[in-house]
Parts: structure tokens; C-alpha cells; sequence
């Protein structure tokens, strides 16, 4: 099978770095180890192992080229301590670009280049009781990776233990099969093998990793510093030792073991090294397997792979594709004819712009039966069970694509029922299965009951909750699941059995608002509906609301006609009891109140009361007809009058009263500073209530500041600003500025004149 796709790229893949020394560019590696022998000769056995690391880069980055040669950092040691032994230098052997993807059908994007630079040597060391970590460190990785923290500013760490038994056994390390590819599209499925290879037999487990980072971009031409330094582009495997940092991932979308993001299901087989994954998210990502070596259940080696994935939007171009009953698998199909040895086949194959040509073939009676239309329709002999398939271009040197077809012709089925019921009287419908099928068994029913139910069995009663035009669905599915269905329409309109009503009150006061509520059942607005209220009004809801003017005693009549003529009535003698109600009215005095006059006499002035209540601000209650209260702020007061009527009917009122607030502020227009205690300051008098923003200035004839406050308390003692020296006698200039209840804003000039 053969899919043609063409990768549409929604950014550049691979973003472009002028700056050549900081090398932008890594996409993965990985370090494998093959042992050369044990040399025993001496006290020391001495063990040699030929070290091969593959390293990826993005050709088109515009970064730095492989490191020649590139050094290796040798240390021993285990779990979280290392101590540096030596180091080694390589240049790459072979450099190779790789291609994007096996698939001749894929059409590769012109702006995607990946090489692979393999390094090989060899290294001899004492066979020692510990492990050798062997760790190229270099910066740095892609800008445009997804999934990582600060991506540019990262380095790569591409290492491999070999432990003391690895050592002394002559182990080689497992080594990864295939390269995975370098582009996959979004919200496909991907299955990769991801398997190693070890001649030797041993047990291998795989995981996902962390990635590991060291190095930054010190050295770089716009951020210039030593760069073997560990924060820099070529890091010293002498002073940047083992462990290194993990990279650090975007939470919470990613993780080292969800790195194409949530809801992407990525998986790893532990014995197998299946990966699998359906990526949702468009981007570059970087993500790590490890794959660890086991003999006996100890561990030999861990060889890990850091690598990147390009996830971008793919768009199928060709796919056979055939209307069917069953998907078996990708790209198989049964159809299934019930009762017609001839089939029409229904092609949705995409996308018709690229498709040159259809050749479909069927094998009947040992023949071959073909035909080059779009949609055939082909008469097979009868029930049995037919092998085809559809091919997609079949004469064209480009890509084609195949679907097989798996048909099965089987007898006849055919839904039916019928149905018993009273047209008049509530109650259950009678459902009877009338289907036939020539397969002789019938494994399933489904009646869907206008959507208000589901019933799974062929004969039965069901009572519907509501009237109406019922159209019911009856589905049906034999031995050789042949399906098919059919809809019958039910006139369902019986009437209730018997009238049920209920007020909302038996015993109501003038005007009286009533609420009948019609408890019948099975009606609806379809149905003819008349109420007598008893005062010769009448309604024609289900339910209505009824509002009785007059005092006195009422009976009620309701009658029911169903759309197909049934009819029921019922007569309520004496249900309904109106009563006088009072009149609620009171008035107060003063007219206007307010916080220098905030007490009010309210009078009573109801109708047919013989009770009183006052609530006041929905707090202080008073049971007099007349009260005299004081208010104790400003602002809107409620007041409500509850009256009650010899007959027990209330009636309620509610006013509101403004209380308005009330300043008065006036100035002197002389004072006499001279320490008698009398009159010795010049301040305004009175009620300074609600007063906001207080501001008095007092002048001289030339029209300088001697003084000034925005304290209503404060005075001018005839002082310059109060501590200075006296000013002369004579005429001063004030000016008053303050807003005051309700925000009214008040401005006053005057004079202010010294008596000595």
C-alpha cells in the first residue's frame, strides 16, 4: 500500500542562524561500544572497545559544522559521582545526508536537510571495578524546538556507560536499528520500530529519557567568552564533569515521557521498542529513549538516543477509500447486500484531482470479474461470501493505492410491526414484530419510541407520557447482521382517564389571582381545552391564571376534547371562596425631612382595617394605626403598612420617605485676635454634616496667602499662617470651597476684617 502525501509547512522548519560559531543546529545522536578483546598479559587486564557515535545536525541551520576533531570525555565511577580519567579525539569519518523518508510516495519539502556524522576510534583501559562514562557535550540545539525550555540557549550530552561487568565479560553494546523519521504529520497514527540489535543475546528494556544538556553559548560571536568553558559552546571534559543537567520541559503540556504533548498517547514497548504516538501538536521536539542492556538481571549498559521529531500538517492526496459496512482493518472493507445479489458500490476514494484511473476486481464462479467505472454496480451470483479490490492508478509510473473488498450477499431482511391501541382511553400501545428475514434468526430489536424511549425486545406494551404524533423506529439485525429498519407513525391523542386540578388556593382575597393547574394527564396544547371560572369568564390554556373581581363563591367547570374527538368533562361545585379585602393608606408629616428635622408623624388612613403593622426599613416594627418615628440617617426610608380585614385578608402598602441631608455653613465677616477668648478666631459656624473636600485661603489686599486649611475646625488667629507675625487690622479676602450632601459643590468669597 502506497500513500501519496504532501507536507505543508506551516513555518520554516529549521530556523536559519547567521551567526556560524554558535552551532544552532543539533537534532539528536548516540554512542555505541563494541569490545576488540581482553588483554591479560600484564597484572592490570586491559580492555579494548572500538567507540562509534553517530551525531545529526540540520544542514540548512546555518550553524557550526561537526566538531574535527571532537573531544570525549572519559570518567569512572557510578550512580551520581564521576571523576575524570581522560579524554579522546575524533573526527568524523563519513558524513552522510539522510533521507527524509523511505516512502517514494512522500514528496519531500525542499527546506529540510539532516546529516549524520559518524566518529569512530578506539580506546584501551584497565578493567576496573567500577563503570567508564564516555560524554560528548556540545551547544546547541534548534531555536524552534517545542517542547523545551529556552531550546537555543541548550547544548546536547551524548553518552554511554559500560560497567565493570560489561567490562570484564568483553560486552558489546546493543545498537538501534533504524534512524526514526525526520518528519511525521499531525493527527496521524505513527508506528516506529524503534528496536537495537545485540549479537550476543542479552535482555534489553526499553524506556523513554530525560535528554541532557551542558553547555551555552558563550564563545559565540554576539555573546563572546571561553568557550570550553561549561557554559559554553564547546564544553571542557576536563572541568564539566558528570551528571549533567536534564533539559527542562514545557509543563504541563510536555514531559520526557509525553514529549509530543498531551493527548498524543506516546508509547514505548519495553521489550520491544514499538513506539507509538498520534501527535496533535505542530513543531519540533526533542525526545530520548534509552534502551538498557541486562544479563541475568544485571545491568550491562544503557545506550541512549536524544533525537527530534518534525510534526507537521500532512495532507493526503490519494487514498482508496470504499462506502462500507465494517472497516476490518486500515484499508479492507465489507460490504454487506441483504436481499440483492447486485451491489452498487459507492467510491469515496481522494483526492479526485490526482486520480487518473479506477480498475476494480472481483473474484466470481473463478473468473475475474472487472470494470473501470467509478460507482459499478456488480450482480454477484448469490448468498455467498466474494473477495475484490479497488485499484487507484493502476497503469500510472506514480504512486497508487489499494483497498481490499470483502463482500458478502445474504438473504433478505425486511423490519416491520404493527401496533394495537384504544384511541379514547390512556394506556399502553401494543407493539408485535412482524419482520421477516430470510436468515431464520433475528438477534436484535430496537423500538426508538419518538425519542422518548428505547425498548430492546420485539413484543411489547409501552404507555407514552405525552400525547402526540408518535413516530416510531424499529431496527432489526439478523444471524448475518444484516440491519434495516422502518418508521410508522402513531396517532396517539387519548384523553385522561380523569380530570385533576389544583388551585393554588381554595380561599382567596379580593382580587383574588388563582392559578389552576391541570394535573390531567395525557394532554397537550393540541388538544381543546374550556374552563368556567364561574363569574362568566372562561380560558383555554392547560393551566391558567384566573384573577376574581368580586367577593363570593365560586364553581368551576372543565371540559377536554383530544384531536380525534374524544371528550371528557368535570364540574367543581363551590371550589372557589373570595373575600373582602382592606385598603392600605397612610400619610405623614412633615414634607420634607431631613437630618435637622428627622421626626415623622405617620397617619393611618386605610380602609376596613382592623389591624395595623409598620415595618421600617424591613427592621423596626410598630402594631399602632398612627406612630410618630425619628430617623436616624439620610437618604431613601421604606415604610410598609400592613392591614388586615375582619375577613383575615391583608393588604400592604410601602412608601418611601427622603430623608434629605442638610448642611449650613456661614462665615463671620469680622474678629478681634487679640487672646481675650473672644472671638479671637475666624472660622466658619454651624452644621457642617455631609460636608466633603473642605478647603478655606485667606488673603491680603495685595493678594498674598496668609492662611489657609481643609479642617473645618481649624481658624485664622489673625497670624501669618497662624505662626508667623500679626497682621495688620484691616480687610482680608477669604475663600470657601467644600461640596457638600449629595455632592452639591459650594464656592464663596467674602471679606474678613480685623478688629484690634
Amino acid at each position: 500500500m502506497n500513500i501519496i502525501k504532501k507536507i505543508l509547512f506551516l513555518f520554516v522548519v529549521l530556523i536559519t542562524i547567521t551567526n556560524i560559531a554558535q552551532a544552532k543546529h543539533i537534532i539528536g545522536g548516540e554512542v555505541y561500544y563494541d569490545c576488540l578483546g581482553i588483554d591479560s598479559s600484564s597484572s592490570t587486564p586491559m580492555v579494548s572497545f572500538e567507540i562509534t557515535f553517530n551525531m545529526y545536525r540540520d544542514c540548512f541551520g546555518g550553524g557550526a559544522g561537526f566538531d574535527a576533531p571532537a573531544a570525549f570525555g572519559l570518567y569512572t565511577g557510578s550512580g551520581d559521582n564521576w571523576s575524570y580519567s581522560t579524554q579522546f579525539s575524533s573526527s568524523p569519518q563519513e558524513v552522510v545526508n539522510l533521507e527524509l523518508n523511505d516512502d517514494p510516495c512522500v514528496e519531500e519539502p525542499e527546506d529540510v536537510c539532516v546529516e549524520r556524522a559518524t566518529y569512530v576510534f578506539t580506546m584501551t583501559v584497565p578493567v576496573i571495578q567500577e563503570s567508564y562514562l564516555l560524554a560528548y557535550q556540545r551547544c546547541c540545539r534548534n531555536n524552534t524546538i517545542v517542547n523545551i525550555v529556552d531550546p537555543g540557549e541548550q547544548g546536547a550530552v551524548f553518552q554511554v556507560e559500560i560497567s565493570a561487568l560489561a567490562q570484564s565479560i568483553c560486552n558489546d553494546s546493543p545498537t538501534f536499528d533504524n534512524f526514526p523519521p525526520i518528519v511525521i504529520c499531525a493527527e496521524s497514527p505513527l508506528v516506529f520500530d524503534h528496536a537495537a540489535s545485540d549479537n550476543e543475546g542479552h535482555t534489553l528494556v526499553y524506556e523513554f529519557c530525560t535528554p541532557i544538556t551542558s553547555g551555552g553559548t558563550l564563545g559565540s560571536n554576539d555573546n563572546p567568552g571561553d568557550p570550553t568553558s561549561c557554559e559554553g559552546v564547546t564544553p571542557s571534559p576536563v572541568n564539566c564533569t558528570p551528571t549533567y543537567d536534564n533539559v527542562t520541559f514545557k509543563q504541563p503540556n510536555f514531559s520526557f515521557d509525553e514529549p509530543l504533548g498531551d493527548g498524543s498517547n506516546t508509547s514505548i514497548n519495553n521489550f520491544s521498542g514499538l513506539l507509538t504516538s498520534t501527535p496533535l501538536l505542530t513543531g519540533q521536539h526533542v525526545i530520548g529513549v534509552c534502551v538498557r542492556e541486562f544479563l541475568d538481571g544485571q545491568l550491562l549498559s544503557e545506550v541512549r538516543r536524544d533525537f527530534q521529531f518534525n510534526v507537521e500538517v500532512c495532507q493526503v492526496l490519494i487514498k482508496a477509500d470504499v462506502g462500507n459496512d465494517e472497516v476490518i482493518k486500515e484499508q479492507e472493507f465489507l460490504i454487506r447486500s441483504c436481499g440483492s445479489n447486485t451491489v452498487q458500490f459507492e467510491n469515496l476514494s481522494e483526492d479526485k484531482a490526482f486520480i487518473d484511473e479506477y480498475k476494480w476486481e472481483f473474484d466470481i464462479a473463478g473468473g475475474v470479474v472487472s470494470s473501470s467505472e467509478e460507482n459499478p454496480a456488480i450482480e454477484f451470483p448469490g448468498v455467498g461470501d466474494y473477495f475484490g479490490q479497488l485499484v487507484i492508478n493502476p497503469n500510472s509510473a506514480g504512486c497508487q493505492d489499494t483497498a481490499k473488498l470483502f463482500i458478502e450477499i445474504r438473504p433478505e431482511l425486511r423490519a416491520d410491526f404493527s401496533t394495537v391501541y384504544d384511541t379514547c382511553v390512556a394506556g399502553p400501545v401494543q407493539f408485535t414484530d412482524e419482520t421477516f428475514t430470510g436468515a431464520g434468526v433475528i438477534t436484535s430489536w430496537e423500538y426508538d419510541l419518538n425519542l422518548e424511549d428505547t425498548v430492546g425486545i420485539a413484543d411489547h406494551a409501552y404507555e407514552f407520557d405525552q400525547p402526540g404524533l408518535k413516530n416510531v423506529r424499529l431496527a432489526v439485525e439478523d444471524i448475518n447482521k444484516c440491519v434495516d429498519d422502518t418508521i410508522i407513525q402513531i396517532s396517539y391523542f387519548p384523553i385522561p382517564a380523569q380530570l385533576v386540578i389544583q388551585p393554588s388556593t381554595f380561599v382567596g382575597c379580593l382580587p383574588a389571582d388563582i392559578k389552576f393547574n391541570n394535573l390531567s394527564t395525557p394532554i397537550s396544547d393540541e388538544y381543546d381545552i374550556l374552563w368556567d371560572f364561574g363569574d362568566t369568564e372562561s380560558d383555554t390554556s392547560i393551566s391558567p391564571t384566573h384573577t376574581y373581581e368580586n367577593i363570593g363563591i365560586y364553581s368551576v367547570g372543565l371540559e377536554i376534547t383530544s384531536p380525534v374527538g374524544c371528550y371528557i368533562s368535570d364540574f367543581y361545585p363551590f371550589l372557589i371562596q373570595v373575600l373582602e379585602s382592606p385598603v392600605a393608606d397612610f400619610s405623614y408629616t412633615p414634607d420634607v425631612v431631613s437630618n435637622t428635622n428627622p421626626v415623622v408623624s405617620i397617619t393611618d388612613e386605610s380602609l376596613d382595617a382592623i389591624s395595623w403593622q409598620y415595618i421600617i426599613n424591613d427592621e423596626d416594627s410598630y402594631f399602632q394605626p398612627n406612630i410618630t418615628y425619628t430617623f436616624q440617617d439620610t437618604g431613601l426610608q421604606k415604610i410598609d403598612q400592613i392591614v388586615i380585614h375582619p375577613s383575615g385578608c391583608p393588604d400592604t402598602l410601602t412608601q418611601y420617605i427622603d430623608v434629605v441631608p442638610v448642611s449650613s455653613v456661614f462665615m463671620p465677616n469680622a474678629f478681634s485676635p487679640n487672646g481675650d477668648g473672644k472671638n479671637d478666631t475666624f472660622k466658619p459656624k454651624g452644621n457642617f454634616f455631609g460636608v466633603d473636600e473642605y478647603s478655606l485661603a485667606i488673603f491680603n489686599r495685595w493678594g498674598q496667602l496668609v492662611f489657609e486649611t481643609t479642617d473645618p475646625t481649624e481658624g485664622w488667629n489673625g497670624k501669618i499662617f497662624n505662626s508667623g507675625s500679626d497682621s495688620a487690622t484691616g480687610v482680608y479676602v477669604y475663600k470657601l470651597n467644600y461640596i457638600g450632601p449629595r455632592n452639591k459643590i459650594v464656592s464663596e468669597d467674602g471679606f474678613a476684617t480685623i478688629v484690634r
